[in-house]
């Protein structure tokens, strides 16, 4: 899931008196190796119909690199789960 260069995790969303906190997913830079905290809305999910067409995506916070990275089924499940929006590919035949 993780690794020094991509998704490392997520923090849950946590009921506090009725107030439910944002998620947070955990990233890091491959460019600058910075580690760092996102919002959900800093994300971006494509799912294709592929391993190769299934990434996500975000600009690093520290460096300003836009970064792409592959998104196992595990990956998809979070950040789905994390209401990061996603783009679904349509195959043609």
């Amino acid at each position: 899931m993780g690794g020094a260069t991509g998704l490392m995790g997520v923090s849950g969303i946590s009921a506090v008196a009725g107030i439910q906190a944002p998620v947070v997913f955990k990233a890091a830079c491959p460019h600058c190796r910075a580690g760092f905290e996102l919002a959900a809305s800093s994300l971006r999910l494509v799912i294709g119909g592929s391993r190769r067409t299934t990434f996500y995506s975000f600009t690093c916070p520290e460096c300003s690199s836009a970064v792409r990275k592959p998104a196992g089924e595990r990956i998809v499940e979070l950040l789905t789960g994390g209401g990061v929006r996603t783009l679904r590919l349509h195959q043609t035949v």
